[in-house]
């Protein structure tokens, strides 16, 4: 497999049981796919040393500008640019196909060092999103429960023009 971002070979290593794509040779980048960044994403959990501290060889330069294509689809699709976290600390190259992410020299580093644990990434994330969007969703429920209280009123309303004992299936006698 070529490396997206200096296009030299990768090297295959096996750290805590997971096999993984790294460039030693050439930018230090690692390749995980599809949900295998998870198991190395919190501090708690083993990284192997060797990932940790890999460095780039001399005389490589990354352009971080450049968009980086997927090394492990067949017909190569550029690879969506996100943040791993609310913190926005690290941005992590995942491809739209297959799921996989490809993390620059230092990025794992930086990702194990923004939260503890899964339950703390989960809060500030929560936290972040209530930043943005708390007003937006306070306004719209509340104009929720308005309409709720208007429908209420008129099934109210509706109650004295129609008792229950009209309405089918909630009289004892009848066909309904």
């Amino acid at each position: 497999m070529e490396c997206p971002a200096c296009h030299r070979e990768l090297t295959t290593m096996t750290v805590g049981g997971v096999k993984l794509d790294v460039c030693k040779d050439g930018c230090a980048g690692i390749w995980f796919n599809a949900f295998e960044l998870k198991k190395f994403d919190e501090p708690n959990e083993f990284a192997g040393d060797e990932l940790l501290e890999m460095k780039p060889a001399p005389g490589v330069v990354l352009d971080q500008t450049q968009r980086y294509k997927c090394p492990e689809c067949a017909d190569h699709p550029v690879m969506m640019r996100h943040f791993e976290s609310a913190k926005r600390g690290v941005t992590v190259d995942v491809c739209p196909e297959c799921g996989g992410d490809w993390l620059d020299p230092g990025e794992l580093r930086n990702i194990r060092d923004e939260f503890p644990t899964e339950e703390a990434r989960t809060q500030a994330a929560q936290a972040y999103f209530d930043e943005v969007f708390g007003g937006q969703l306070a306004a719209e429920k509340a104009k929720s429960d308005e309409q709720l209280a208007k429908a209420h009123k008129f099934a109210n309303h509706f109650r004295y023009i129609c008792p229950s004992y009209y309405i089918p299936g909630e009289q004892q006698w009848g066909a309904f």
